[in-house]
């Protein structure tokens, strides 16, 4: 059983690793399916078995990969915990930096996912994850349920997700460090006093 498992997983990653590389060398809309099996030396009947089709495949990697940013994110801020930061602010700027990073290192797909070349129903789900991201800041950044508290927490997020961007499309390592000191400057000055509580 164990076998049957791990091959079945090995399936799995090899159908992924081959629908990144397809997807970001040619986009979308212009992959695929019988693209994809080729370069992962499998078969039209495995793909459907395992996802379902192109755009199951496309959300998978997505998934993968912001799962990949939020574990990356939510390390950095233990880390700064364990040395003794407790300032929600350096906090903040531990998890952000993280993301960002992620996204110069998996920046093939931060690319494509930013493209604008996805399947129906994605942005969807972009959303709705985007909305998950801005009430995990708000915890973070122990806000409170006002609305202009979510407003400020939404600014922040945005601020962070087209930093993220802005890191892929960088030309280099440098660049891209660049990139993220300043994102994390613009949220230090936004955060400076905190959120906006009118009289």
């Amino acid at each position: 059983m164990t076998w049957q498992w791990s091959r079945t997983e090995q399936t799995q990653r090899g159908l992924l690793d081959a629908a990144r590389d397809v997807f970001t060398e040619r986009g979308y809309a212009d992959s695929s399916i019988a693209d994809i099996v080729e370069r992962a030396s499998s078969s039209v009947g495995s793909l459907y078995h395992h996802f379902g089709g192109k755009a199951e495949l496309f959300i998978a990697l997505w998934e993968q990969h912001q799962a990949a940013h939020e574990e990356a994110a939510e390390r950095a801020v233990a880390a700064a915990r364990a040395s003794g930061v407790t300032d929600p602010a350096g906090l903040f700027d531990a998890g952000a930096r993280a993301f960002m990073t992620g996204s110069w290192e998996r920046r093939g797909l931060a690319l494509l996912f930013s493209s604008g070349d996805v399947p129906p129903g994605w942005e969807a789900l972009r959303r709705r994850r985007t909305r998950e991201w801005i009430g995990q800041n708000d915890s973070l950044l122990r806000l409170t349920d006002r609305p202009e508290d979510r407003v400020y927490a939404s600014i922040l997020t945005s601020l962070i997700g087209e930093g993220a961007r802005e890191v892929a499309a960088a030309s280099s390592p440098a660049e891209s460090g660049a990139i993220i000191d300043a994102v994390c400057e613009y949220a230090r000055r936004l955060m400076h006093g905190g959120p906006w509580h009118p009289a």
